[in-house]
């Protein structure tokens, strides 16, 4: 005897079919429009959310100035933590600089725990006499760019994913209500009730 091969048949709600109601040929569109949809969705997110990544850390480096400082003493806190044993790769320090106007500037910053005082560190400015951070490099500012850039392609992706399945489950659900009342109409000339 011969087995028969039960399977999903691709394309199936495309097909003329006796048995193919509106609700599935209008389901079949609603995937491919929504798979549409968010493959273009997901790219222009992502190229949107690489791209103000990408500036924002020019602008973060661009408002930067490099400055010869002093190291003037380190921090306490730069030892290992007594609970957890790990060593830090940064400490705090106090360090002293000149601005653009000649007038010596104080502040703190990170450094190496292996520095010394009286030792020469590059200092970050903002043009002003404040210190800030290390501008990120172009290694960074490019897994950066790559990270956001994924991030917001895949939420726009499955966002709009989601939008095609919720429409598709309204139309599924307005499909049953009227088999089911074309049920009650069948069932009602045969004298019989349903349950």
């Amino acid at each position: 005897m011969r087995k028969a091969r039960c399977g999903k048949v691709l394309g199936w709600r495309w097909r003329d079919n006796p048995l193919r109601r509106r609700s599935d040929v209008l389901e079949a569109w609603i995937v491919l429009a929504s798979w549409a949809l968010a493959a273009v969705v997901a790219a222009c997110a992502g190229l949107l959310g690489a791209q103000l990544s990408a500036r924002a850390a020019e602008r973060d480096r661009a408002g930067r100035e490099p400055v010869s400082a002093v190291l003037v003493r380190i921090l306490p806190g730069g030892a290992p933590d007594a609970v957890s044993g790990v060593r830090y790769d940064r400490a705090l320090a106090t360090v002293r600089w000149r601005d653009a106007n000649g007038t010596g500037q104080t502040g703190t910053m990170e450094v190496t725990p292996t520095a010394r005082a009286g030792s020469g560190v590059r200092a970050w400015t903002d043009g002003h006499g404040r210190l800030l951070h290390k501008p990120v490099g172009p290694a960074e500012a490019t897994t950066r760019a790559v990270l956001a850039g994924t991030g917001a392609g895949l939420a726009a992706g499955l966002t709009a994913l989601a939008g095609g399945r919720l429409v598709r489950l309204r139309v599924q659900r307005r499909a049953t209500e009227a088999w089911g009342a074309a049920w009650e109409r069948i069932d009602g000339r045969w004298g019989h009730t349903a349950g």
